[in-house]
C-alpha cells in the first residue's frame, strides 16, 4: 500500500502542470517531492518500530540517512523554486553528500550481521566489479571533473557525488554478493541502493555537458528509490535482514561467473571505447586498475581453489576429515615411519547401535548424535592426529609415533570421552539425553601389519571383535574372526550375492562369480596364502562384480564401443563393490580386495594406481582370474577367446597387467585341470564350491 500510494503522489507530480509565471503549479510540485522524500524517513522509523527487529542498530541508520536526504530535497527545492537560488554548489549539497556515510555505516552493520566471519571470497568479487566502476568513473565522471578550470567548490561537489558513490556502490555489491536469507525487505533495499547510485550518476553527467534542469525524469529514479527503502523498513520480512548465515557461499553461482568475466575484460573495452591520447592519466588509471584487476582475480581463484579443496577433504556434518582423505594420508605416514624406524596407529571408531536411534528417534536425531559424537573425539584427540567419518556411523583416527603400548590407552580415552555423559537429542519437542557409547579396533605399524590395507583390516578385525563381545569396549591387534550372526551379517553376506547372481544375469550365460571364487580359492591356496587369506580371496571373488548393480544396465549391455563418459563410468565399479561390500562387519580385507582387482602391476590400473607388492596378493590373483572369466565367455562386445589364444594373453600381460608369478602359477594350475571351464548358469550352490555360511 505504501509503494502504491507513493508511486500514484509520484505520477500526480509529474501531472501538476507549470504555470507560465510558475509560482502555483512549482510550489505543489515541491510539496508533493518532499512529501515523497520525507515520507521514506517516516516509514523506516515506523517500520523499525513495527516489525522489531532484533538487530536495529544497521536500520537507525538508514532511517537517519533519510531524514538527512529529506531535509536535502526541502532544502534544494525549496531554495530552487522558492527562493530562486540556483548557485551550485548549495546548502542542500551539503546534506546530500552527508547522508551517503550514514547510509554506508548501515549497510557495513548489515553486512557484519548477516555474514559469518569474513566472507572473502564475497569481498573479492565485490572489489573486482569495485575496480570496473571506479576506471569507469575515472574516465567518465571523475577525470573529467578534475581537469575542468570550476572553481574549487565547485570541483569538491562533483567530485564527491562519485565518490560517495563508488563507496556505497561498494558495499551494496558485498551485501548483493554476501550470504545470508534474501526475503523480499532485502529485494527492496537492493533496489534502494542501485536506484540511488543510477540517478546518482546520470545526475554528474548532466552537470558535466550541463544538460541538467531540475524536476527531470532523474526525479522518478530517486523518488523510487526513497520508497523502497520505506517499503523495505514496512515489510515483515525485515527482521529477517539480519539473521546470520548458516554456511558461507563459496561456490561461483552463473552470475557470479559472467559479472568476473565481464570484468576482467572491462580494461580493455575502455581502453578502446576511450580516446586516451587526449590525457596521459587515463592511461595510467586503466594500466593501474587492469593490474589490480589481474591480482584480485587471482586471489578469488586461489581462494576459490582452497575452498573447494576443503570441501573435497571436508565432512559436510561432521566437520572432520572425509575417508578419502584419510584413506590418502594413511599411506604417507606409514612411508614416515618406515623411514624414520617409527610407528603408526589405526583407530577405527563405530557408534553402537546406532541404527535404533535412527529408527526410535528419526534421522535428525541420529545426525545429532552423530555431530556430538564427532565433536567428543575431536576433543579426545591430539594436536597432528587425523579424525575422519570413516562411514555411516564409522570414525577413524590416525595417530603418528604411537607405539603398540599406547594402543589400548589411546582406545580408551576414545571410548570414555564419548560416554562420559548423555547426548541430548530431540524429539517432538522435547530434548531426550541419550546414552550413547562405542566400540574401538586398533591396529599398529609395523606391529600388527606391513602396508595400509593390513593395518586397516586388522582394525576392523578388531572392531568386529569388540562389539562381538558386547560392545562398548575396545579391541587391540589382530583378533580372531568371530562367527558370522545368521541373523544379521549372513543376511547381508546373502544379499550380496544375490547382487553378484543379478549382474551375472545381465552379462553372463554362465556362473561367472562362482566359478572367479572358485579359481580364486585355487590359486590362492596355490600361492601359499593362509585359510584366512583364501577365505577372503574366495569371498572376493564372488563379490567382485557388485559394483556394477549401480552401473545402468544399458552401458553394461551395450554391444558397441563405449564412449569416454560411459568408460568412466564402468571404472568407478571397483570403489562402488568396496562401499557395498564394506557394509558387512568384518568384510574390510573383502572390500579391498574387490577395490583393487583392476589395479595393474606396473601402476597404471585404477582407481589408486597401485603397483607391485603395493597391490594385496588376494587381488593380484584375482585379477588374473576374472581376466580369465572374461576371456573366455562370450560378452556383449567381445566374443569369446579359446583356452590357448588366452593362455597367450595372459602371457603377454606378464609384468604389466598381472603379477608374472600369479600368471605361472594360474596357467600351471590349468594344464593341471585345477582350473576348470566356466559352468553354465543354473549349478547348485553346492556345484560352485562357496563357502556354506555364505550361500544365497
Amino acid at each position: 500500500m505504501y509503494l502504491v500510494a507513493g508511486h500514484l503522489l509520484l505520477g500526480l507530480y509529474y501531472l501538476i502542470p507549470v504555470s507560465p509565471a510558475g509560482t502555483t503549479g512549482q510550489s505543489v510540485r515541491v510539496a508533493l517531492y518532499c512529501t515523497i522524500s520525507a515520507s521514506a524517513a517516516i516509514a523506516t522509523f515506523a517500520g523499525v518500530k513495527r516489525n522489531r527487529p532484533q538487530w536495529r542498530r544497521p536500520w537507525v541508520f538508514l532511517a537517519l540517512s533519510q531524514v538527512v536526504y529529506a531535509i536535502a530535497d526541502l532544502t534544494f527545492y525549496a531554495s530552487h523554486y522558492i527562493f530562486e537560488y540556483t548557485v551550485y554548489p548549495s546548502y542542500a549539497d551539503i546534506f546530500y553528500l552527508g547522508h551517503y556515510p550514514l547510509m554506508v555505516a548501515g549497510v557495513i552493520l548489515l553486512i557484519r550481521r548477516r555474514t559469518p566471519g569474513l566472507d572473502l571470497p564475497s569481498l573479492l568479487d565485490a572489489a573486482v566489479l569495485a575496480v570496473v566502476a571506479g576506471m569507469a568513473s575515472w574516465l567518465y565522471v571523475i577525470g573529467p571533473q578534475a581537469r575542468t578550470t570550476s572553481p574549487v567548490l565547485v570541483k569538491i561537489a562533483s567530485l564527491g557525488y562519485p565518490m560517495m558513490d563508488l563507496a556505497l556502490f561498494v558495499v551494496a555489491l558485498r551485501l548483493i554478493f554476501g550470504a545470508g536469507p534474501r526475503p523480499r525487505a532485502f529485494v527492496l533495499l537492493t533496489c534502494n541502493l542501485l536506484g540511488i547510485l543510477t540517478a546518482d550518476t546520470i545526475y554528474v553527467l548532466q552537470r558535466l555537458d550541463g544538460s541538467y534542469h531540475a524536476g527531470n525524469s532523474l526525479d522518478a529514479i530517486w523518488l523510487s528509490a526513497n520508497l523502497c527503502i520505506g517499503a523495505a523498513a514496512l515489510h515483515p520480512t525485515m527482521s529477517r535482514l539480519g539473521d546470520r548465515a548458516h554456511v558461507k557461499d563459496v561456490g561461483l553461482s552463473r552470475g557470479r561467473i559472467v559479472a568476473l568475466s565481464s570484468a576482467a575484460l572491462a580494461a580493455p573495452v575502455l581502453m578502446l571505447l576511450h580516446d586516451v591520447g587526449q590525457s596521459s592519466q587515463d592511461v595510467l588509471v586503466i594500466a593501474g586498475g587492469s593490474a589490480l584487476l589481474s591480482l584480485l582475480i587471482i586471489a578469488r581463484l586461489a581462494g576459490l581453489v582452497a575452498d573447494q579443496r576443503k570441501l573435497a577433504i571436508t565432512d559436510s556434518l561432521t566437520g572432520l576429515h572425509t575417508r578419502r582423505f584419510f584413506e590418502a594420508q594413511l599411506p604417507l605416514e606409514i612411508s614416515r615411519a618406515r623411514r624414520n624406524d617409527g610407528s603408526v596407529a589405526v583407530f577405527i571408531i563405530d557408534v553402537d547401535r546406532f541404527k535404533s536411534i535412527n529408527d526410535n528417534y528419526g534421522h535428525p536425531a541420529g545426525d545429532d548424535v552423530l555431530m556430538e559424537v564427532a565433536a567428543r573425539l575431536r576433543a579426545a584427540s591430539r594436536s597432528g592426529e587425523v579424525l575422519a567419518r570413516y562411514g555411516g556411523e564409522e570414525f577413524a583416527l590416525l595417530v603418528p609415533d604411537a607405539g603398540p603400548g599406547r594402543l589400548s590407552v589411546i582406545a580408551n580415552r576414545l571410548r570414555e570421552r564419548v560416554a562420559e555423559k548423555p547426548i541430548p537429542v530431540n524429539a517432538g519437542n522435547d530434548d531426550i539425553p541419550l546414552s550413547v557409547t562405542v566400540s574401538v579396533g586398533s591396529a599398529s605399524f609395523p606391529t600388527h601389519g606391513d602396508g595400509p590395507d593390513d593395518i586397516v583390516v586388522i582394525a576392523d578385525r578388531a572392531l568386529y571383535a569388540a562389539k562381538a563381545a558386547g560392545r562398548n569396549r575396545i579391541a587391540v591387534g589382530p583378533e580372531p574372526l568371530p562367527a558370522v550372526d545368521p541373523d544379521t551379517d549372513g543376511a547381508m553376506a546373502e544379499f550380496l550375492c544375490q547382487v553378484a547372481d543379478r549382474v551375472d544375469g545381465w552379462l553372463h550365460r554362465y556362473d561367472h562369480s562362482r566359478s572367479v571364487s572358485r579359481w580364486a580359492g585355487v590359486a590362492a591356496g596355490e600361492f601359499g596364502l593362509d585359510a584366512p587369506t583364501i577365505r577372503v580371496a574366495q569371498l572376493a571373488g564372488r563379490l567382485h562384480d557388485i559394483g556394477k548393480v549401480i552401473i545402468p544396465e544399458v552401458v553394461l549391455t551395450k554391444p558397441g564401443a563405449l564412449s569416454e563418459e560411459e568408460w568412466r563410468l564402468l571404472r568407478q565399479h571397483p570403489d562402488f563393490g568396496y562401499r557395498l561390500a564394506r557394509m558387512v562387519p568384518g568384510f574390510a580385507g573383502v572390500a579391498h580386495v574387490i577395490r583393487q582387482q583392476h589395479e595393474r602391476y606396473d601402476g597404471t590400473g585404477y582407481p589408486d594406481g597401485l603397483r607391485g607388492a603395493d597391490i594385496r596378493a588376494e587381488a593380484r590373483i584375482l585379477s588374473v582370474c576374472v581376466a580369465w572369466a572374461a576371456m573366455r565367455s562370450n560378452r556383449p562386445h567381445q566374443t569369446a577367446l579359446d583356452e590357448n589364444r588366452a593362455r597367450r594373453e595372459l602371457w603377454a600381460g606378464r609384468g604389466e597387467q598381472f603379477d608374472p608369478d600369479v600368471v605361472d602359477m594360474f596357467l600351471d594350475l590349468h594344464t593341471q585341470g585345477s582350473i576348470g571351464t566356466l559352468r553354465p548358469s543354473g549349478l547348485s550352490v553346492q556345484e560352485a564350491g562357496f563357502p556354506a555360511e555364505f550361500r544365497p
